[in-house]
């Protein structure tokens, strides 16, 4: 009796002291917990915002590991959405996104470097039928369960991009070279 209680304590305590592992999730973007935001400035007197409205992605996440976390995301650039149709219309054109061409733009992650902040994630981004390296300062917003018996982890993000660097040359005037994007991901671990 005292040594499978003894047998029963090496086990218990050899599972509490086990590694966990990352888990992957899925981003709630079908379910509206998901936005990848937009803002450039406009005549450096005010700034245009909009949204990519379909995207869809994954991400991995462990918590006593963050430096291993990775995600990868595709966005529907025609899903582009200013709240203007002729603007839209015309963003969408062979002057700026050409989403005849490219109609989708892809996000691959490379590394995570935790801070005090959250961190950095870094990675390739394919925009425009260019790819390159960006970073993106990111913070975790929570995880928890949520009330319908799943598990969930948001983060939120921001990138400032130059559309000169992935090949759009038309040109705006000086106070608009940058985009800065808006990431908010909530996902749904699996």
């Amino acid at each position: 009796m005292k040594a499978k209680f003894i047998k029963g304590l090496a086990l218990a305590s050899a599972l509490s002291v086990a590694p966990t592992y990352a888990a992957d999730y899925v981003i709630d973007s079908k379910g509206a917990h998901a936005s990848i935001q937009f803002r450039i400035s406009h005549l450096g007197t005010s700034w245009l915002t909009g949204r990519f409205n379909t995207f869809t992605g994954a991400f991995s996440y462990d918590a006593e590991n963050p430096a291993a976390s990775s995600v990868n995301v595709e966005v529907d650039v025609t899903s582009f959405d200013s709240n203007h149709a002729e603007r839209d219309k015309h963003i969408k054109g062979d002057e700026f996104l050409d989403v005849s061409k490219f109609p989708k733009a892809t996000f691959k992650s490379t590394s995570f470097t935790p801070n005090e902040e959250g961190g950095v994630m870094k990675g390739m981004l394919t925009l425009y039928g260019q790819t390159k390296e960006i970073a993106i300062d990111v913070q975790k917003v929570g995880e928890g369960k949520d009330p319908w018996g799943g598990y969930r982890a948001g983060f939120s993000g921001t990138v400032e991009l130059t559309p000169k660097d992935f090949g759009m040359t038309y040109n705006l005037g000086p106070a608009a070279e940058t985009v800065y994007l808006d990431l908010n991901i909530e996902g749904i671990r699996q």
